[in-house]
C-alpha cells in the first residue's frame, strides 16, 4: 500500500514486515526514529513475538544481536557514526561467525569535530569486516533492501549492513509503497539457521583457532561474500517478480548506452546525478550515470560491463580514504580493465554538506572540459575563503 511516509518510519516498517525476533537498539541521531517506531510496534503487540532489549551501548547491541543469532533468533538493529565505531569488535565478530544479522547504518559523519549529518564515512570505516554492504538510492529502495537482506543474509550465513543516508533519506518524507504482510512472508521465508546454541546439544562457537584453522575461516567468509554477487541480482530479481518494482541487485545503470561520461554515485546522491543526465542528454551531451548498491563485496564485472563505452568516468563520493585517496574511485579503476580510460574522482557532501544539481552539473562541465586531472582527489565546492582563515590564522 502507497503511503506518505517518513525514511525511518518505513525502514522501521519494512524491517517489523520480515518479523525479527530480537530488535537491540541503543540510540543515535538519526537513526533514533527507526528504533523508536520498532519499540512502539512491539509495545503494541503489532511485531510479536519479538523481544525489544534497550542496551547500554552500541557494543551491547551488536552483542545482544549476536547472542540472540547464535541461538536461532532472526535479531536486528540500527546505528551509525561514532555507534558504529564503537561497536567494531563485535561487528568483526558477527561476521567471523556467520552470523545473519541485519542492522541499518543511518550513514553520518564521524567525529572530531562532532558533526551529526550525513556523509559514508562510517560504514566506509568498516568495509573490510565482512559484511555485505548494500547501499539505498531513496527511502523507497531502503524499504525494500531490508527484505532483500534477510534472504540474504539467512541464505549465506553473512551479516548485512543496509546504509542509507542519514537525514536525506532518514527524515525525508516520500510516498512509499510498503507491501502486505502475507507478501512478505511469501518472500522471506521463516528463518532456519544454520547452526544453534542449546544447551541440550552444547557445543562451543568463536572459540580462540590457531594458525592451523584461522586462514581457512577467512576464506570460507571471502567464499560466501563472493557468492553474494550471485545472490544478490537474483534476490533483487525475485523481490522484481513478486513486488512489480525493480530494486536492488549489484547496481542500477541510467543513460548509459552510448554514453561517453558516466557518473558513478553510491546512496542518495544518485537522484541528482540522474536528473543532471537528463538535463545534459536533452541538450545532447552524451552522459550517463551508474549507481551502486552493492558495495561489499565490490561487483567487478557489473561496474565493467556498466562502463564499458565509457571514455571518461567521474566518481562523487560521500568518504574518502585520508592519506590514500577515494575509496569508490579506487574499486572503479580497478574494475575497469582499461588503464587509458581516465578516472575523476571527487568527494563532496561531507559532515551533511548538499549535493546539489548544478553541483553536479559543473562538476561534469569540469570533467569534459578537462578542467579536472584524473589521479587526484578532488573536493566538490570547497569554501577557500575557509581555507585561507584557517591556514592563515
Amino acid at each position: 500500500m502507497r503511503e506518505q511516509l517518513e525514511g525511518s518510519q518505513a525502514v522501521a516498517r519494512a524491517v517489523a514486515l520480515c518479523r525479527p525476533h530480537v530488535v537491540a537498539a541503543y540510540p543515535i541521531s538519526p537513526q533514533t526514529h527507526i528504533v523508536e517506531a520498532l519499540s512502539d510496534l512491539v509495545r503494541t503487540g503489532d511485531l510479536a513475538p519479538c523481544e525489544y532489549l534497550t542496551v547500554e551501548s552500541e557494543f551491547g547491541a551488536m552483542s545482544a544481536c549476536i547472542g540472540a543469532s547464535a541461538v536461532g533468533a532472526r535479531a536486528y538493529t540500527a546505528t551509525n557514526s561514532q555507534g558504529l565505531l564503537y561497536m567494531t569488535e563485535a561487528v568483526f565478530n558477527a561476521s567471523g561467525l556467520g552470523l545473519p544479522i541485519v542492522m541499518t547504518v543511518t550513514n553520518r559523519a564521524v567525529g572530531a569535530p562532532i558533526n551529526i549529518w550525513n556523509d559514508q564515512s562510517d560504514s566506509m570505516a568498516l568495509r573490510d569486516a565482512g559484511w555485505i554492504q548494500l547501499h539505498a538510492a531513496s527511502v523507497q529502495e531502503a524499504a525494500d533492501l531490508h527484505l532483500q537482506a534477510y534472504v540474504l543474509a539467512e541464505r549465506l550465513s553473512v551479516p548485512v549492513m543496509v546504509c542509507m543516508d542519514g537525514f536525506v533519506l532518514t527524515h525525508a518524507t516520500e510516498e512509499v509503497d510498503l507491501p502486505a504482510q502475507g507478501q512478505v512472508d511469501a518472500f522471506v521465508p521463516p528463518y532456519r539457521p544454520r547452526q544453534v546454541l542449546d544447551p541440550a546439544d552444547p557445543v562451543t562457537i568463536g572459540a580462540m583457532v590457531g594458525p592451523e584453522a584461522f586462514t581457512e575461516v577467512r576464506y570460507l567468509n571471502e567464499q560466501r561474500l563472493q557468492r553474494a554477487l550471485d545472490e544478490v541480482p537474483a534476490i533483487g530479481a525475485d523481490f522484481a517478480r513478486g513486488f512489480g518494482r525493480s530494486s536492488g541487485g549489484l547496481l542500477h545503470t541510467h543513460r548509459t548506452e552510448g554514453a561517453e561520461t558516466v557518473l558513478v554515485t553510491i546512496g542518495s546522491a544518485a537522484g541528482a546525478a540522474e536528473e543532471v543526465v537528463d538535463e545534459l542528454r536533452a541538450e545532447g551531451r552524451s552522459v550517463g550515470a551508474v549507481a551502486i548498491t552493492c558495495f561489499r563485496p565490490w561487483p567487478t564485472e557489473a561496474v565493467r560491463d556498466a562502463l564499458s563505452g565509457a571514455r571518461r568516468v567521474v566518481v562523487l563520493e560521500r568518504a574518502f580514504s585520508p592519506g590514500s585517496g577515494s575509496i569508490v574511485g579506487n574499486d572503479v579503476r580497478r574494475s575497469l580493465g582499461r588503464p587509458l580510460v581516465p578516472v575523476i574522482e571527487t568527494v563532496a557532501g561531507l559532515g551533511g554538506r548538499p549535493v546539489r544539481r548544478a553541483d553536479v552539473r559543473r562538476l561534469l562541465d569540469d570533467a569534459a572540459g578537462g578542467r579536472l586531472e584524473p589521479g587526484t582527489l578532488h573536493f566538490l565546492d570547497l569554501d577557500h575563503a575557509l581555507l585561507a582563515r584557517a591556514t592563515t590564522g
